[in-house]
């Protein structure tokens, strides 16, 4: 069932994520102070917001590509996971750490922890079988 939905999944991943990284490209403090929560982490920096915006529109570059090569989707969407769920992991630590709030993390946790436990159960599956006639 996972294996059908799958790449459904990566296309809406790519398509979110690179919206976010293009927004993040066109407009860094439009986006700024669009996303909620991203205010409080501090004053706007428009080169590192699109330094950021980068990553995430390489990131749903490969998530389309994943979806185009089926043979390498796992080691595709593995390498996309990797910043996603790094991104997603240094949030944890930060609420855990004390450096943010609890409502601050569940203000991040939907664009940030969620594309992060996505993408890693994603790439994480089994590959998928392919058939062969005989």
């Amino acid at each position: 069932m996972m294996q059908k939905l799958e790449p459904l999944l990566l296309i809406l991943m790519a398509i979110s994520l690179g919206l976010n990284g293009l927004f993040m490209l066109w407009d860094p403090i439009g986006w700024y102070e669009a996303v909620p929560g991203v205010t409080r982490t501090g004053p706007p920096n428009a080169h590192f917001i699109r330094d950021i915006g980068l990553i995430y529109v390489m990131v749903a570059g490969l998530l389309g590509l994943a979806v185009a090569r089926p043979a390498q989707r796992r080691f595709l969407t593995g390498i996309a996971a990797l910043w996603i769920s790094g991104h997603g992991l240094f949030h944890v630590w930060e609420w855990l750490a004390g450096v943010c709030t609890f409502d601050q993390f569940m203000t991040d946790a939907p664009g940030v922890i969620l594309p992060a436990v996505i993408l890693t159960i994603l790439a994480l599956l089994p590959p998928q079988r392919t058939q062969t006639h005989v």
